[in-house]
């Protein structure tokens, strides 16, 4: 194997720490060839899709991409944002307040925050790489999922283990598997749906919709369902429900094969057919509003909901940039970084330059 060459070294160059939030992807446009890319690496990835390669490849390249990309592109479209993709400039955002929150905690500690995407740009090999050219010795890996799963928390670190196995000199790491039941988040979570019913009101039934994935991953030994069960029980109990006051469902079936129950789509489709009078969504398994949030839940769910003869629909926006979710995201990230924050001694650091200079170091 040959390896990447590292970046030039400078004696005396305080070691930094990095933390590398990561979320799913994007497409780079609206674009029908811009989904297609997007898609190819997405649904090409085996955690993703769990099939035999032969099988999934004839149905991946020969159907799914010569059809699916069009009809995406329209949909992400409706909801791209002046900026971009609403996912992408919402996790900029959040990492840009997260320095800023770091900062002001640490006072100065030499510590970087940097995003990447899965699927799509910026990748993690060339996101790693800018935080190996800053001299990013310890490197935090934080998957913006709260609920694990293998589909979704694996394979951001296949991503980061894969670029790792290409370097020769590697940065320490260390990666957050979950922050499913973590204190902040479930506040942040409850006080953002708080917030929204303050405004607006509240609803007949709560209905908290989570990516689903296929029966057979829970089957297998996935503990994304539990996860997602339990941030959904906490959540309802900061908000003092009782159990008829909400519902729990997992959206974005794909194919035929049995996912986790109950589908969102179903379940709205019935509470319309209850006559339910008002009908709020909120995905918590999302901290950044996508084209699952936007398009699938508060477009696609409020015609089943209304269609089926419901009455108002409100779709409570994720926690995006909501200052509390960005303190808990910040706690979070320190609960993990013990050890990793003690300041550079300058006079220590000038030391250790002089003696390599003495010893025949050109720089």
């Amino acid at each position: 194997m040959s390896y990447r060459p590292e970046p030039p070294h400078t004696h005396g160059t305080p070691a930094r720490t990095g933390v590398l939030l990561v979320n799913l992807g994007t497409p780079d446009a609206p674009t029908a060839q811009a989904v297609k890319t997007y898609l190819r690496e997405f649904l090409g990835d085996p955690r993703v899709v769990e099939m035999p390669r032969p099988v999934w490849w004839l149905i991946l390249n020969g159907v799914i991409l010569n059809t699916r990309p069009k009809k995406s592109a329209a949909k992400y479209a409706g909801i791209w944002m002046p900026e971009g993709s609403p996912l992408l400039v919402h996790t900029e955002r959040q990492t840009t307040l997260l320095q800023g929150y770091l900062g002001e905690r640490t006072k100065g500690a030499p510590l970087l925050v940097e995003y990447a995407m899965r699927y799509g740009n910026p990748g993690v090999p060339d996101v790693l790489a800018k935080l190996k050219a800053q001299n990013c010795q310890r490197i935090l890996l934080v998957p913006l999922y709260p609920q694990y799963a293998a589909s979704t928390t694996a394979t951001v670190g296949d991503a980061v283990f894969e670029e790792l196995l290409r370097m020769r000199n590697t940065p320490a790491l260390r990666t957050i598997k979950n922050f499913h039941d973590h204190p902040g988040y479930i506040a942040a979570s409850a006080q953002n749906i708080r917030d929204y019913w303050t405004l607006h009101g509240r609803p007949d039934k709560l209905v908290m919709s989570f990516h689903g994935l296929p029966r057979q991953m829970l089957d297998k030994g996935d503990p994304y369902h539990c996860e997602c069960r339990k941030s959904a029980r906490l959540i309802a109990e900061a908000l003092e429900l009782n159990n008829d006051q909400y519902l729990v469902s997992f959206q974005s079936r794909l194919g035929r094969a049995e996912w986790l129950k109950p589908y969102t789509a179903a379940t709205l489709k019935e509470l319309g057919q209850q006559k339910t009078g008002r009908a709020d969504v909120v995905c918590p398994g999302f901290v950044a509003d996508c084209l699952e949030t936007l398009e699938e839940i508060a477009q696609e769910g409020k015609e089943e909901f209304r269609h089926a003869g419901g009455g108002d629909y409100h779709y409570i926006p994720c926690l995006n940039e909501r200052p509390d979710w960005i303190h808990a995201l910040a706690d979070l990230v320190l609960d993990n970084l013990h050890g990793w924050l003690e300041k550079p001694d300058r006079a220590q650091i000038e030391q250790s330059r002089l003696r390599a200079l003495a010893s025949g170091a050109q720089a």
